[in-house]
């Protein structure tokens, strides 16, 4: 392993670019809703940023834990919760980051995806920073096929979930949310589509 993937990990190279221009910055509570097994936190828990995550899979929180007990052993292993991001028992208003990294397209309906939106957004305080990743329909709108409502399959073989940049626009507006970033897309050999949604909360 190098030097640079064992400081950095499989960090996100956008949420790696929030983290270059110091919109990540230390002493900041950061919760990872949907952590996974914790590709996004390996610089956090390497530089002693007070890190939280949740996740829905047992062994993806139980590798979090093993991790984190290695690079930051202070960090109470409770800070890592089996919880789907919708039903996070994290309080309102609790982190200065919210990163949610790859997640929303697995809602399965509007229900769904709202949920799991809420659940992220309510955790973050007031000026909070919003780091989402999501599919989307962005420059492959000729090249999926509608299941039902916004899930689509995708040219990959994959059935996701997908947003539009109006969608976008008009939930930053309902959350009380302002895009401090232009919505960044990555098409990836037309095969799908990948969009980077940052905000801060203003509301």
């Amino acid at each position: 392993m190098s030097n640079l993937q064992a400081q950095f990990g499989q960090v996100d190279i956008y949420l790696f670019d929030q983290l270059l221009r110091g919109k990540i910055a230390p002493g900041m509570r950061i919760l990872d809703a949907g952590c996974g097994a914790g590709r996004n936190l390996i610089y956090l828990l390497r530089e002693g940023y007070e890190v939280f995550g949740a996740d829905f899979d047992p062994r993806a929180i139980a590798e979090v834990r093993r991790i984190a007990a290695v690079l930051a052993p202070t960090i109470p292993s409770d800070n890592f919760r089996i919880e789907p991001v919708e039903q996070m028992s994290f309080p309102e208003h609790f982190a200065d980051v919210v990163i949610n990294s790859a997640v929303l397209h697995f809602a399965r309906d509007d229900d769904h995806f709202y949920a799991m939106l809420q659940g992220s957004w309510r955790a973050l305080k007031r000026g909070g920073l919003f780091f989402c990743r999501l599919a989307s329909s962005i420059g492959i709108e000729h090249q999926i096929d509608q299941v039902s409502g916004r899930r689509y399959n995708l040219p990959d073989g994959s059935e996701r979930y997908l947003v539009d940049a109006a969608l976008l626009e008009t939930l930053a507006e309902q959350l009380g949310g302002q895009l401090i970033d232009p919505l960044k897309t990555t098409v990836v050999q037309n095969q799908r589509s990948m969009t980077t949604w940052v905000m801060k909360r203003i509301a």
